[in-house]
């Protein structure tokens, strides 16, 4: 069952006024480094119900006329071309897109970083295309003894040797397409640059997970474990913030781990470092905006259990992956969960097995759940939306929303011209199906409207469904999971 457990306008209200504070604390000036995704953050909405996937984009453009955007690539990146799971695209062609989506929605976009920075064809010809884009380009070089030299970071020959960014507005927000690309260095690499030339600069890092502010085990903090088990990201309490001020903080590894390397750049930058602790680095406010806790932790749960299932998967086709899945098996031991607390799980196992056939399972924002069985026309996805669209639109559920008549052609496209030997409509084919019908029939055209209606609800499949149905039903707004069994 959904239910809203995130308050996003008090979140997009606190969070840029808590950035505007940073920024005055220290002298009008202050480098961004921002962790994770600015935009399309679907993980942050599936886990605080409420919370809008371009949140921290429409916080953003509240700052618009103080803030400007540098974004950050690794040249090792761009030479191995390392691709963007989510979006299929290479981390270059992700930069040219992060370019074209800020300046379109008004954000300033001053310059790109290529950090790690050694010339080859691949880097040069990229840089290139953002020259002919009308963009600065600066390159960041490896600093050898990094992160432990920090005599020779803090130098002329370290930080030093990097080109200075131009930047001319008094936010200045560090992203990049992915993790490792640099953004924490290139950040620190301007307050080099900046103190050098008697420009007093801030650092701060917004990141929305962990919360700092709720518990450790608590079911948000543990699905962000979860969905980072493939880079070993281990939340942990924060213990210099527990020794500096006696309060137990939520952080994660990384940050703890690099903190005191961080100071001691501090230190030699300013003489002393203006934070006593990772957490007084950040400046996230998501925990103050939880305004349904038992919400929150139902859809983590969830999440969890989500997680699971696809790392199941992962690991059944590539044993490499084995490792993920054991620490997210390990992760819902700690929440105390268990596949079946995801409720289409149980349903679609049930009905698979009254039928001895492929079978799925759709849980309705009200908490209703409806199954769908393989036919010879159908398969089980297809199914229970049509089942799921009857419910909704208020039809019984032994009327027919697509005459056999019309799947009858499909089928005969599907097998004797492109080449395929599943005769069952997948989805895609199924809804263009029944639009068709929604042309002459009322029934087909009031589950049509309904379509809408599927965001964000649940669904699980009893076999592995073909990438083209696991895009139509994301594309709807459906959170679909499938048993590690091929059809």
């Amino acid at each position: 069952m959904y239910k809203i457990g995130f308050d996003n306008d008090r979140y997009k209200s606190m969070q840029s006024e808590r950035i505007r504070e940073r920024i005055s604390e220290f002298g009008g000036k202050l480098y961004l480094e921002f962790g994770g995704k600015l935009f399309d953050d679907y993980h942050a909405s599936r886990v605080l119900p409420g919370f809008q996937p371009d949140s921290k984009l429409q916080m953003l453009l509240k700052l618009k006329d103080e803030a400007e955007v540098v974004i950050v690539i690794s040249a090792q990146d761009i030479e191995k071309s390392k691709l963007r799971g989510d979006l299929g695209i290479t981390y270059d062609d992700d930069v040219v897109r992060l370019i074209g989506e800020f300046t379109e929605i008004g954000l300033m976009v001053g310059s790109v970083v290529l950090t790690k920075y050694a010339p080859s064809a691949k880097v040069e010809a990229f840089e290139s295309r953002l020259n002919k884009m009308g963009y600065k380009v600066y390159h960041h070089y490896v600093i050898s003894g990094y992160p432990s030299n920090i005599s020779k970071i803090v130098s002329d020959s370290g930080y030093g040797k990097n080109d200075y960014i131009e930047t001319t507005r008094k936010l200045v927000v560090v992203t990049a397409p992915g993790p490792g690309s640099g953004k924490m260095a290139t950040c620190l690499s301007q307050l080099y640059h900046e103190h050098k030339r008697g420009i007093k600069a801030g650092y701060a890092k917004f990141e929305t997970f962990p919360i700092w502010n709720i518990p450790l085990k608590h079911p948000v903090n543990i699905a962000y474990e979860a969905a980072t088990a493939d880079l070993n990201d281990v939340n942990m309490i924060d213990p210099w913030h527990l020794e500096a001020y006696g309060k137990t903080t939520v952080n994660y590894n990384r940050d703890v781990e690099i903190f005191p390397v961080l100071k001691a750049i501090f230190d030699r930058i300013y003489g002393e470092c203006p934070y006593k602790s990772p957490t007084d680095m950040g400046v996230n406010m998501a925990g103050n905006c939880i305004i349904d806790d038992e919400a929150c932790c139902e859809a983590s749960k969830q999440e969890i259990i989500r997680r699971y299932l696809d790392a199941k998967i992962a690991a059944a086709k590539d044993d490499r992956r084995n490792d993920e899945y054991y620490e997210i098996e390990l992760l819902m031991n700690q929440a105390g969960i268990s596949e079946e607390d995801r409720a289409t799980v149980g349903a679609a196992r049930e009905r698979a097995k009254n039928t001895g056939a492929p079978a799925a399972a759709i849980e309705l924002a009200d908490g209703t759940v409806l199954t769908g069985k393989t036919s010879e026309l159908l398969g089980c996805c297809s199914s229970s939306l049509l089942n799921a669209l009857k419910y909704l639109a208020g039809i019984d559920d032994e009327i027919i929303l697509i005459n056999p008549e019309v799947i009858k052609p499909v089928q005969q496209l599907k097998l004797g011209y492109l080449g395929s030997k599943n005769p069952r409509l997948h989805t895609d084919e199924t809804l263009l199906a029944l639009s068709i019908s929604a042309v002459t029939d009322e029934n087909a055209a009031k589950a049509m409207a309904e379509l809408k209606n599927l965001k964000n609800c649940e669904m699980h499949s009893t076999v592995m469904l073909s990438n083209v149905d696991t895009s139509v039903l994301k594309k709807i707004g459906i959170r679909i999971t499938c048993d590690a069994k091929s059809q």
